[in-house]
């Protein structure tokens, strides 16, 4: 399963839509129970919907304490969160 956390934008197809890093964690959790997760594409700012957990480098910083460094792919525009989430992608996720 793949999942897609954007505020806005709606999942592709073959994507779970999660709209706030809680719901993502919540479907993380759930999701780990049944099946394999392939993917998780996450936007950095959640706008209104960052009260639900902060923005999408939030949902990274979870799943570094938790150990589940699962594919990452990142879709946000905004240049300076997508700077310090590939920061930490690089640092975490490709050196482990």
């Amino acid at each position: 399963m793949k999942i897609w956390l954007d505020d806005l934008r709606p999942a592709p197809q073959g994507y779970k839509w999660c709209r706030n890093v809680n719901e993502a964690k919540m479907v993380i959790a759930e999701l780990e129970r049944t099946q394999p997760i392939e993917l998780i594409d996450c936007d950095h700012d959640l706008g209104d919907f960052a009260q639900g957990g902060g923005d999408g480098i939030k949902l990274l910083d979870w799943l570094l304490e938790r150990g589940t460094l699962y594919p990452i792919a990142l879709h946000t525009m905004n240049p300076v969160g997508r700077d310090n989430m590939r920061r930490m992608l690089h640092r975490h996720w490709l050196n482990s």
